[in-house]
């Protein structure tokens, strides 16, 4: 079945956010006194909401599970305080993801971005990435909707679109955005350039594994 359209994971799908996330982090690790942690160990902290990041974050810079929990709130509330001033901070599309957009542009697929990242800073980090010009819809976490793998705001997306599921891909690249398109119903593409591995999502019944932006185009008709 040819699809009418496509959602997107934000971070370490179609931004490379990696460098911006490890900063931020390690400022404040080490504002708290910690040692920071190498930037690739951040693959595996990230994609899980910025709440789960500081926490493996906090464990691996502690040693001591214990003392990571005591220290998690203050953590939360700097994290958040740096990442907010430095967002985008080296942030960039990876390599082929303007080429994949304006192929899926000229066949009318409808595109958009869904992210647990909160829905204002979502907003900044697409427009700033990309203007208008590629994402009809654009939608991060918001009051009241269950962050992903929850399939409410998909759900809602593809409402919003007009298509059923089985008309739309969903694209990322960790467990979470394996078990969105699922939940929803969608066809899953899984993304090699990301955070994650090929086996984290294979265990999650990718439906079709990509290494390049461009070989989305294939899973399109």
């Amino acid at each position: 079945m040819k699809k009418k359209a496509a959602i997107f994971d934000l971070d370490g799908t179609v931004a490379d956010t990696l460098e911006s996330i490890a900063y931020s982090a390690n400022r404040t690790l080490e504002a708290l006194g910690l040692t920071k942690r190498p930037m690739k160990e951040y693959n595996y902290y990230a994609g899980d909401g910025a709440d789960v990041l500081v926490m493996r974050a906090l464990k691996a810079a502690c040693g001591d599970e214990k003392r990571a929990q005591e220290l998690f709130k203050e953590a939360q509330a700097k994290y958040k305080e740096i990442f907010e001033e430095y967002c985008m901070y080296h942030v960039k599309p990876f390599d082929g993801i303007t080429q994949m957009l304006d192929g899926l542009k000229a066949q009318g697929i409808k595109i958009g971005v869904l992210s647990n990242k909160p829905h204002e800073r979502t907003v900044v980090v697409v427009n700033e990435l990309f203007g208008e010009r590629y994402f009809d819809l654009v939608c991060g976490q918001k009051e009241g909707i269950p962050k992903k793998p929850d399939p409410s705001g998909a759900i809602t997306m593809l409402e919003e679109f007009g298509v059923e599921p089985t008309e739309c891909v969903y694209v990322g690249d960790t467990n979470v955005d394996m078990q969105t398109g699922k939940n929803t119903g969608m066809f899953t593409v899984g993304v090699l350039w990301g955070f994650r591995d090929r086996e984290e999502l294979v265990n999650n019944k990718a439906d079709a594994i990509i290494t390049h932006p461009l070989d989305l185009l294939n899973y399109i008709d």
